[in-house]
């Protein structure tokens, strides 16, 4: 097995310059979600002269299949690719480094394929667009994109470095709208129903409702619209909120909470009121602890010490990731990879930093402990069925 790894990380070496050139072409030309259609290019084209089978446009018009080796004679693994950016900001989730560590992955695990001397699995490198507010994940879920994969993996740059990160909570998002009735705000005001106090009592019950709130939950929302002018009540008046819990099971409950909200301000004012909620919520990611492991010891060899490089942590930042939904029907692992910055997610700073040179070497890091990690789960008779055992056996899974 050790002689596998060595030609693992030897062939990501060989490429490592044309990775750097991926990730900087990305980089330099951020495309917002379902719109990747240049780094749709460039990932598909380069995966293909390394001899992968390339479906383009697979399910989605920016998503991706490539693909090598039989499944019939063993496991089949995935490794994923984000590329999507951020409005204004580019890639500060530094995006166009997990496309590289996907195909950096795919790169080495291709050619411990080719060297093994008899077919031990199948791989596919995945093009997943959309997930900054997309659930282009969600999307290829509903389509059948997963269904083959026996494990999945991916790995997310951050301010530190993590195999099994518990902070990627589940969220749900609402669009609340208020119906009044206009009246001239000055001469016949009692003849109005203003939708915008509805929005305004919303929001305040909302706040007043995270005192009985658990530390892990989160309702954060904003007014989108309060009507056309100060002498006309509004008739119409709308809000949006993100509400985030550590679990499904979690959400409901405070999805259930809020709608209190919702309908108390409407009752308040007189309104009407519509919520709409998102028909895919993300879910929280439940890494997988048996592949987490060998992913932790991989990880380790190429001499990752985990350390949480001076973060606080008393005060775990949390976040969600449509990875989240995969990880409740695959089992999965979602590292985090600190890359040589002080600076934090969706930030200007992390936006200099996911293009500078200092990221790189964490980066070819972690595509080579993903590979190592495929390494395992193709050759371990023993690991694939813990890892399946304990997906089977996940409680969150259930509720």
């Amino acid at each position: 097995m050790a002689e596998l790894k060595r030609v693992a990380c030897e062939a990501i070496d060989r490429v490592a310059l044309d990775l750097n050139n991926i990730s900087q072409e990305l980089w330099k030309n951020p495309e917002l979600n379902y719109n990747e259609h240049h780094a749709h290019t460039i990932l598909t084209d380069f995966l293909e002269n390394q001899g992968f089978h390339v479906e383009r446009k697979y399910k989605l018009d920016t998503a991706f299949r490539a693909t090598f080796g039989d499944d019939s004679a063993g496991p089949h693994v995935a490794v994923l690719c984000e590329y999507d950016a951020l409005p204004e900001i580019g890639h500060a989730c530094g995006h166009n480094l997990i496309a590289e560590v996907g195909v950096a992955a795919g790169v080495g695990i291709k050619a411990v394929m080719e060297t093994s001397g008899q077919p031990i699995g199948k791989l596919c490198v995945l093009g997943t667009p959309a997930e900054e507010g997309g659930n282009g994940k969600g999307h290829l879920l509903k389509s059948g994109a997963f269904t083959e994969f026996d494990v999945v993996m991916m790995s997310h740059p951050f301010p530190y470095d993590d195999a099994r990160p518990q902070n990627l909570i589940s969220v749900d998002m609402v669009t609340v709208t208020y119906k009044g009735k206009a009246s001239h705000a000055a001469a016949f005001p009692w003849e109005g129903i203003n939708a915008l106090d509805a929005a305004v009592t919303c929001y305040q019950t909302v706040s007043c409702m995270r005192q009985q709130m658990k530390p892990t939950w989160r309702a954060h929302g904003i007014i989108t619209k309060g009507g056309v002018r100060p002498n006309i009540i509004p008739e119409e008046a709308s809000l949006e909120y993100y509400i985030r819990a550590p679990n499904r099971a979690e959400l409901n409950v405070l999805r259930e909470k809020i709608i209190g909200c919702f309908e108390s301000a409407a009752t308040a004012t007189g309104c009407k009121v519509e919520y709409d909620f998102s028909d895919m919520p993300y879910l929280n990611v439940i890494s997988n602890q048996a592949l987490a492991s060998s992913f932790e010891t991989n990880a380790k060899i190429l001499g990752l010490d985990f350390k949480k490089h001076g973060l606080p942590t008393d005060n775990i930042p949390l976040g969600s990731t449509d990875m989240g939904n995969v990880s409740y029907v695959v089992p999965s692992i979602h590292p985090f990879f600190y890359i040589g910055t002080d600076e934090v997610n969706h930030t200007r700073g992390f936006t200099g930093a996911t293009g500078a040179a200092a990221a790189q070497p964490y980066t070819i890091l972690q595509g080579k402990a993903m590979a190592m990690t495929a390494i395992d789960v193709f050759t371990n008779k023993d690991l694939l069925p813990r890892i399946k055992t304990e997906f089977d056996d996940e409680p969150q899974r259930k509720d």
